[in-house]
């Protein structure tokens, strides 16, 4: 049996922040993470395309809320304790200065994932942290009258307690199987933040073609989403089409992600506004073709081939063409409808909706109400946001706490 003052059950992000942030708290402690892959940390290496997004310039609690699909109202009280400032001051203060992007993302200077991971890394050698990689746990059990510690065994044959357990698995099944048995109630998972499969000639052939601004939504249901788009090999991605994805979850889901979608190629523009629009291009640009490029903040390509779906001669003039045809090219401009069948979603951006019910949780400690002395943070609790750094935001916030509680637990 490997005895220890505390337990943390997964090697990411949020288990590791409680960890050192118990040390810190209470240095004394024996501390162990048990991580079920051969590697911890292994979704800091991969975030932002391997540069890791570590949180966003979203500085006020009230506003950084509103990224998050669920999990927005349990926590605000929790931002105002931990936020994206202090995320940057802890890893400044530790030798990882960082850099805030255009579109509010924040980055290591490095622009590598690895100066995360050596930090983290290092804040735990530091305080004598045992690391225990390809341990998957595979039996909790909760303190008896008998036995006051929680105990833990894991698919190496080995037995583990402590009078502390924090759990920061992430999306694992397994255990969530295993906080299910133990009585928390647990909400189903379903992916989020994923892309949109459609097979549609207006969009045949343009892979890679960025959108700087779309407007999408899906018909008789509030859904609906923008910011810039991509159109890839398999239909549409972007931040435009990841927000609807996430806020859309769980209804997408019991579509078995087929639905119609409707698209403003021009983002905010309304319907009146780009009728406008094309009357103005007819009188401006009456003697060239349809088929030249328009200044209409859309990819020419792309234009072409709304064009051609149109119907109309490409090789017409702006000038003769009909109010029919020009009202029919407005409605491809904003109204285009287009069939989404199925999803697809990345290991490195994967990000899972569901996990222990929220009620059950204290949020000023991140603690159980069910059992004392148990802990949870991450991907674990029914938490996920929208792409740009938020969800590790929510598993550092969540781990500060969580190790901040746990670490008070040992001061004399």
């Amino acid at each position: 049996m490997n005895t220890y003052d505390i337990l943390v059950v997964g090697g990411g992000a949020a288990g590791f922040f409680a960890a050192i942030t118990a040390a810190e708290v209470a240095p004394g402690c024996k501390i162990a993470i048990l991580e079920k892959g051969k590697e911890v940390l292994q979704k800091v290496k991969v975030s932002g395309g391997g540069r890791c997004n570590l949180t966003h310039a979203c500085f006020d609690p009230k506003e950084l809320v509103q990224h998050y699909p669920r999990g927005a109202k349990e926590l605000l009280g929790p931002f105002h304790r931990f936020a994206p400032g202090d995320t940057l001051e802890w890893f400044e203060k530790r030798g990882v200065p960082t850099k805030i992007e255009e579109d509010g993302r924040i980055f290591p200077v490095s622009d590598q994932s690895q100066s995360v991971i050596d930090c983290l890394r290092g804040e735990a050698k530091k305080f004598g942290i045992h690391i225990h990689s390809k341990h998957n746990v595979n039996y909790v059990a909760p303190p008896t009258d008998s036995d006051p510690l929680w105990s833990v065994r894991t698919t190496q044959y080995q037995s583990f307690s402590a009078p502390i357990l924090m759990i920061a698995s992430g999306g694992s099944p397994a255990m969530w199987k295993l906080l299910k048995a133990l009585g928390h109630e647990m909400v189903a998972p379903v992916p989020s933040l994923f892309t949109f499969n459609i097979s549609d000639p207006r969009i045949s052939g343009l892979a890679g073609l960025s959108l700087p601004e779309i407007q999408v939504k899906i018909p008789d249901n509030k859904l609906e989403s923008a910011g810039p788009g991509l159109i890839t090999h398999w239909g549409l991605s972007g931040p435009g089409i990841l927000r609807l994805s996430a806020w859309g979850a769980r209804e997408l889901n019991g579509l078995q992600y087929t639905f119609p979608l409707e698209i403003n190629w021009l983002g905010n523009r309304s319907a009146q506004r780009i009728s406008q629009l094309l009357q103005g291009l007819k009188q401006q640009s009456a003697r060239r073709q349809l088929s030249s490029p328009v200044s209409l903040d859309l990819p020419h390509r792309l234009w072409q081939q709304l064009v051609t779906f149109s119907g109309i001669p490409p090789e017409k003039r702006w000038g003769n063409l009909t109010s029919e045809e020009l009202e029919h090219l407005g409605t491809l401009l904003s109204k285009s409808l287009l069939k989404v069948k199925g999803k697809s979603t990345f290991k490195e951006e994967f990000v899972t909706a569901g996990g222990i019910a929220l009620k059950e949780i204290h949020f000023k400690h991140f603690e159980s109400k069910r059992f004392p002395n148990l802990f949870f943070a991450g991907e674990v609790l029914d938490i996920d946001a929208i792409t740009g750094g938020f969800n590790f935001q929510a598993a550092w916030t969540g781990g500060w706490i969580a190790g901040q509680a746990i670490g008070r637990r040992f001061e004399v």
